[in-house]
Formats: C-alpha cells, structure tokens, sequence
C-alpha cells in the first residue's frame, strides 16, 4: 500500500480545502443557533459539486470513490468544524444504503434530492450494536417500533431514517421516512444531534433478507472511519490555531513560541497528529480494500485517534491561555467535535479493549 496521496486525491483536497477557506470557521459559528444547522444555499453548491455522491457507485449517479477518498474530504471539514448534513447523508446513510443495497436510496442522495441518517445509538457504553435495544414488532400487516436512539445525526432535517432493530428474527433495518427528531444538547453543538422517539412508529423494513447483524457492523465500521477522520482535521485545525497564537502573543517581551514549555507541547501535539493520520489512512485503505486486518484497524484508529484528539485539542486550549476558554477562541469548537465523535458508535477505550479482543483470538 502507498501511505500518500495520489495526484488526484491531493486535487481533491485542494478543491475542498478552497471552498471551505471562503467560508472559514466563521460559517460554523452563524449556524450554531440555526434551527436546521446548516445554509440550504450552501448545501446546494456542495451537491452541484457531486460531494453528495462522492461514495455512491457510478451506477447510482455517484462518483464510486473509497474511503479514503471520503477521509481526505472528512479531513478538511474537521479543520473548520464544518456544520452541516455531510457526515450524517453522504456518509453515515450512503454507506448504510450502500450496504444494505438500497439502490434507489443512493440514488437520491447523490443527486442530492433527499437527505438520510441511521440510528444505531441507544443507552449505555461498549459495543453499539450489541447494545441495540429497540424492537419491531409485526401487527396488523405494519411494523411498529419501539424504543429510543438518544443520538441521531441530523435527524431534525433528514427525509429519512435507517433505524436498526430487534425482531424474531435478529436484528433488521426499516426506514422512517421525515423521522422529525427534536434537537438536544450536546458536546458539539456545530452539529445537530437529535433524540428520536420510536414508541409506535411505523416503520418499512429494507436490505436483504435474515439477521442483519454482520451488515450493521461494517457500516458502524466505516462510519467510525468518516469519523476518525474528521477528528484527525480538528487535530489539524486545533495545532494551526496554537501555533499561530503563540507565534504572535508576547509574553515577557517576546512570543510564547519562544518558550520551551510551549515548544514541548506543539511537539506532542504534532506527534499525535502525524501519528493519527497514518491509523486514519490505514483504515480508510483497509476498508477499500477489505483487507483481512480490517476490523482491527478500526479499532486502532478509533481507540488512538479520538484519544490524540481530545489531548491535542486540550493543549490548544491550554496554549490559548485564558483566552482559550472563552467564546472568540476557536480552540473550543474544535475539542467540542473531537468529543462529541470520541463518544460515536463505540467511545476509545471500548475500541482499545475490541483491538485486544482481535488481537488475541487471532493469536
């Protein structure tokens, strides 16, 4: 395997990069008190650029890219803490409908028509598959629900839900269409996170027949990739920031860049950084590629990424000074995102005990 990027994927990164400089963190900051989260004018202008079909197959309307491609892209919006439905539709659902074989659901969300999500979340910690509750159950002809996804991605602006369910059978998928989950508080509130209610909702079953459980695994899998690669760009995003600030604060007559003490920390801090991309890539590529390895580089860079980043998005702060811990410092958005996607499908140190788990059975 290569560990750098090819002339097309670096293409990529600078086309995404030079549209997310125009609109800057800044953006992140005018929808945090948006009631849907994001600019419709600007979600419009990332579809007309395929983003939305960015890992749908050709034969779907979709640009039929990997995830690696998908973590260059994540990479980037993680350094502004970029708002918005992307990682909740053109990830989380396209790889859920992609798996599961939804054809015309990928269809319309590369052509970027509608919108999707998955609630895979419920209550408690450790594997967030196992720990699904929530139940259908047949009556009358219809499939009710039962139960409640405290987390949900955008679940207040999706046109539909991939909810992941209990039935006789083992665990199954049905789709809730305009789901409408309320808004809640949480870490990152650049992002919407909902809780969605199922007591009595109707809901269509999808995917192929049988237990779905070994499909809902691989695609936690690869949304925890998209994950860890959006905290590896708010790594990025929290570095530059503490860099650039003690380039310029003066302290004792000179910059604090000066110090050594500040000089150790942007070297930790750049260590994990480098160190994560490497985890992030490997996983992206393993995923691609299906690599035998697959699951266990996950979980590697699951356990390593989402610690790094809450630890360099922490010395940022620290770097920042008391100006760290107020509301112009961008260092808090960033340790925010970090957090909140530590805590997504598996939290690291659930990761770290699944990598020891693979680890010795294979031994």
């Amino acid at each position: 395997m290569n560990f750098t990027l090819s002339e097309e994927q670096h293409d990529l990164q600078a086309a995404v990069r030079s549209f997310l400089e125009d609109r800057g963190i800044g953006y992140a900051r005018r929808m945090w008190d948006d009631e849907q989260g994001f600019d419709g004018a600007v979600w419009a202008q990332m579809v007309e650029l395929g983003w939305t079909g960015l890992v749908v197959p050709e034969a779907q309307g979709g640009f039929g890219l990997g995830m690696v491609d998908a973590a260059v892209v994540l990479e980037e919006m993680g350094r502004f803490a970029f708002p918005g439905p992307f990682l909740s539709s053109a990830m989380f659902a396209t790889i859920a409908a992609r798996h599961l074989g939804l054809t015309d659901r990928l269809e319309s969300l590369a052509a970027g028509t509608t919108r999707g999500t998955i609630a895979v979340e419920e209550k408690g910690a450790g594997d967030p598959v196992d720990r699904i509750r929530t139940r259908a159950i047949r009556k009358s002809g219809q499939w009710r629900l039962t139960g409640l996804k405290p987390v949900v991605f955008d679940g207040n602006s999706a046109d539909w839900c991939l909810v992941a369910a209990r039935t006789e059978h083992g665990l199954g998928t049905f789709v809730i269409e305009a789901p409408e989950a309320p808004a809640v508080p949480s870490w990152d509130q650049t992002r919407k996170v909902t809780r969605l209610d199922l007591s009595g909702r109707a809901g269509e079953p999808v995917g192929p027949d049988g237990d779905h459980t070994t499909i809902w695994r691989r695609i936690v899998d690869d949304a925890n990739v998209a994950l860890c690669a959006e905290m590896l760009g708010a790594m990025q995003g929290a570095y530059d920031a503490a860099v650039e600030y003690a380039k310029h604060r003066v302290q004792f007559g000179r910059p604090i860049a000066k110090f050594q003490v500040i000089r150790h920390k942007a070297v930790d801090m750049l260590h994990r950084v480098e160190l994560a991309r490497v985890g992030v890539h490997y996983a992206a590529w393993a995923s691609d590629v299906d690599d035998g390895v697959r699951a266990e580089a996950v979980a590697m860079a699951k356990g390593y990424t989402a610690e790094a980043g809450n630890f360099v998005c922490a010395e940022s702060i620290q770097i920042h000074g008391g100006v760290g811990f107020t509301w112009d410092c961008d260092a808090h958005l960033f340790y925010r995102r970090c957090k909140q996607n530590d805590l997504t499908l598996g939290y690291q140190g659930w990761h770290r005990e699944r990598l020891a788990d693979l680890v010795l059975a294979s031994a």
